[in-house]
C-alpha cells in the first residue's frame, strides 16, 4: 500500500515534479494558438498549416492517451513518466528551431506522443504514491495547479511572442523538463500495476491515429479539390471501420467495445463531443480574431481569454458539489446553451472591438457555461461505469474530446468557407468568423439537446471525481483507476 505523507519532503516533490509534467502538456494545449498568427507570418505559412500546427499535436495525442496509460501500469509509471517528459522536451525543441512549417508539424506530433506519456502518467503517480487518507487531497493539489499552468498559458504565450519571440512557446519546455527529470527520478518511487497482463493493443491505437490524421487531412485540404483528398477520405473511413473491428476482437482491447453498453456513459460522450467540438473550434478562431481583426497583440490576446479559465478554477468546485444535489441532466443542459450564447455574442468582435463592452461579456458567459457543464459531465463519466472502469472512462472521455476538438479545427474554417490566405486579410477572416460562430452555437445546441434528451441522475454511492478544480478549455479532467 502507499504510504507517502503529503506533508512529508518526499510527497512535496511528488507534487511538485507531477504538475511541472502535466503543467508542460497543459501549457501547450492553450499557448500555442496565441502564436499562430506569428507563427505564419514567420514561416509564410498558410491557414491550414496553421490548423496542422494545432492537429498534429491532438492527433497523435488522442490517438495514444489511452496506450500511454497502459504502457505506465504494465512497465512502471516513473518511468514513462519520465521518458514522456524527456520526449515532450525533445520534441519542443524541435519545434523551437524548426526552419519551416513542415518541420513544425512534424515535430508538433511527435509532442504529442510525449503528451500521451507524460498526462495519463502524472496522474498515476499521485494515485500510486500517497496514503489513501491523502490522496484526495493530493489530487487536488495536483489539478488545481495544473489549472494554474492551463489558466496562464495563454497570457505566458501572448508574453513570449511579444517579447522573445514564437519559438520560446516551445523552448521554454526543455528547462522545465531539465528540472522536472532529476526531481522525478530521485524523489518518485517506481510504481506498476499487477493487474495489467496481456498483450498492448499496439494496432488499435495505431489504427485510430492513423483514421484521425487521415480524416483531418481530408477536412483541412478539401478546398483543393485533389484525388488525394478523396483518397484520404476513403482511407480515414477504413481505418476507423478497422479499428472497430480490431477492438471488437481483441483480447485486451484499448477501447473495449462492451463499455459502450452503458446507455448513460454512451450518452455523455455524445454531449462530450458536442461541447469540446464547438470549443475546439471557438478557441482556434478567437485567438486569431482578436489579432487579426481587432488589432489585438499577442499579449492582449492572450490575457483577452483569461476569465473563461480563471472562472472554471474558482467556481468548477462548487458547480460540481450543486450538479451532485440537482443531478447532472440541468447543468449539462444549461452549460451548452449558455456557452452557445457566449459564441453569439463573440459576434460583437470586429475591427477595434472594445474589450469591456465586445470581448469581456461574451468571455464571462463562456466561463459560466465551461464552469456549469464541465465538472457534472466528468461525474457523470465516471457514475456511468464500473468503480473498476472509471479510469478507463475518463480516458475515453478526455480522448474524445481531443479527438473532437482535432476534427472541429480541421473541418470549421471549410464550413465557414475561409481560404488559405484569409488569416492574412482582416475583412475576409471577419466574414468567415461571422459564420463560424453561429455553427459552434449550433453544434452546443445539440450536445444540450443530447442531455436533457439522455442524460439521467446516476445511481447513489457511484464514484466521484478527485480533481475537483480544472483549468483547461481543451478537454476535461482525467481521472486515474484506484492503485493496486
Amino acid at each position: 500500500m502507499p504510504d507517502v505523507r503529503i506533508t512529508a519532503p518526499q510527497g512535496k516533490w511528488i507534487l511538485f515534479t507531477t504538475v511541472l509534467g502535466s503543467s508542460m502538456a497543459m501549457l501547450d494545449s492553450t499557448v500555442v494558438n496565441v502564436a499562430l498568427p506569428t507563427i505564419g507570418r514567420d514561416l509564410g505559412a498558410s491557414l491550414a498549416a496553421l490548423q496542422w500546427t494545432v492537429n498534429a499535436y491532438m492527433v497523435t495525442l488522442a490517438g495514444l492517451i489511452l496506450l500511454g496509460g497502459s504502457l505506465g501500469d504494465r512497465y512502471g509509471r516513473r518511468k514513462i513518466f519520465v521518458l514522456g517528459v524527456v520526449w515532450f522536451a525533445a520534441a519542443s525543441l524541435l519545434c523551437g528551431l524548426a526552419p519551416t512549417s513542415g518541420v513544425l508539424i512534424a515535430a508538433r506530433a511527435l509532442q504529442g506522443v510525449g503528451g500521451a506519456l507524460l498526462t495519463p502518467g502524472s496522474l498515476a503517480l499521485i494515485q500510486a504514491s500517497f496514503h489513501p487518507d491523502d490522496r484526495s487531497r493530493a489530487v487536488g493539489l495536483w489539478s488545481g495547479f495544473g489549472g494554474i499552468g492551463a489558466a496562464v498559458g495563454p497570457f505566458l504565450g501572448g508574453w513570449l511572442v511579444d517579447g522573445p519571440g514564437w519559438r520560446w512557446v516551445f523552448l521554454l519546455n526543455v528547462p522545465l523538463a531539465l528540472l522536472c527529470v532529476p526531481v522525478a527520478l530521485r524523489h518518485v518511487p517506481e510504481s506498476s500495476d499487477e493487474r495489467s497482463h496481456g498483450r498492448f493493443d499496439v494496432l488499435g491505437a495505431a489504427l485510430g491515429a492513423l483514421a484521425l490524421a487521415l480524416l483531418t487531412y481530408a477536412l483541412i485540404e478539401a478546398p483543393t479539390g485533389s484525388v488525394g483528398v478523396t483518397l484520404s477520405a476513403v482511407g480515414g473511413v477504413a481505418a476507423a471501420v478497422a479499428f472497430v473491428y480490431v477492438e471488437k476482437h481483441r483480447p485486451d482491447p484499448m477501447l473495449p467495445p462492451d463499455i459502450f453498453a452503458s446507455r448513460q456513459f454512451t450518452a455523455v460522450n455524445l454531449v462530450t463531443l458536442c461541447v469540446y467540438a464547438a470549443f475546439g473550434g471557438f478557441f482556434f478562431l478567437t485567438a486569431l480574431q482578436l489579432q487579426v481583426v481587432a488589432g489585438y497583440s499577442a499579449l492582449q490576446a492572450g490575457t483577452a481569454l483569461l476569465p473563461t479559465t480563471a472562472m472554471m478554477l474558482l467556481f468548477s468546485a462548487r458547480s460540481g458539489a450543486l450538479a451532485d444535489r440537482t443531478g447532472p441532466r440541468l447543468p449539462l443542459t444549461v452549460g451548452p446553451l449558455l456557452c452557445a450564447s457566449a459564441m453569439l455574442l463573440m459576434l460583437r468582435v470586429g475591427p477595434d472591438a472594445n474589450y469591456l463592452t465586445d470581448v469581456l461579456p461574451a468571455l464571462l458567459v463562456m466561463g459560466t457555461g465551461l464552469v456549469t457543464l464541465v465538472a457534472p459531465l466528468t461525474a457523470t463519466v465516471l457514475a456511468s461505469v464500473d468503480t473498476a472502469r472509471a479510469g478507463l472512462a475518463s480516458g475515453i472521455n478526455n480522448a474524445a474530446a481531443r479527438a473532437a476538438g482535432l476534427v472541429a479545427v480541421a473541418a470549421l474554417p471549410l464550413l465557414a468557407g475561409m481560404g488559405p490566405e484569409a488569416y492574412r486579410s482582416a475583412a475576409a477572416f471577419d466574414a468567415s468568423f461571422d459564420r463560424a460562430m453561429p455553427i459552434c452555437a449550433g453544434v452546443l445546441v445539440v450536445g444540450a439537446a443530447l442531455a436533457f434528451t439522455l442524460i439521467r441522475r446516476p445511481p447513489p454511492g457511484c464514484r466521484h471525481p478527485e480533481c475537483k478544480r480544472h483549468g483547461c478549455v481543451t478537454s476535461p479532467p482525467l481521472e486515474a483507476d484506484e492503485p493496486a
